[in-house]
């Protein structure tokens, strides 16, 4: 639910979290609101990647070296400077124990038009 407020005398928005800026944003721009949904996503992906080599007490560089990737590539990965290409990831996380699991959407993005 937005718990932001809208003064309209002044015509200023009063966003109260993030969830409330992201709602507003991608009520207001349907082409940010797919950035913003692709972001997290891959967010949620690197996340998991970062959380389980903690897990297994792994250094970026020796994650690197089981994947035969060079360390500066993990390091960008896990920074965000860098969007990984698929078949990386897949080196990645299976280095990790780690799997992706495919689910349809509600609705694909092809019936929304």
């Amino acid at each position: 639910m937005w718990a932001g407020r809208l003064d309209f005398q002044k015509g200023v928005t009063y966003l109260a979290t993030w969830s409330d800026y992201k709602n507003y944003v991608k009520a207001a721009n349907p082409e940010i609101a797919k950035d913003i949904d692709e972001v997290e996503a891959l967010s949620k992906i690197v996340g998991a990647m970062i959380e389980q080599r903690h897990n297994l007490a792994l250094s970026q560089r020796e994650l690197a070296i089981l994947c035969g990737l060079p360390q500066s590539s993990v390091a960008r990965i896990e920074s965000g400077k860098s969007t990984p290409n698929l078949s990386t990831l897949l080196k990645i996380f299976r280095q990790l124990g780690l799997s992706f699991n495919i689910e349809p959407v509600s609705q694909p993005a092809i019936l929304k038009k």
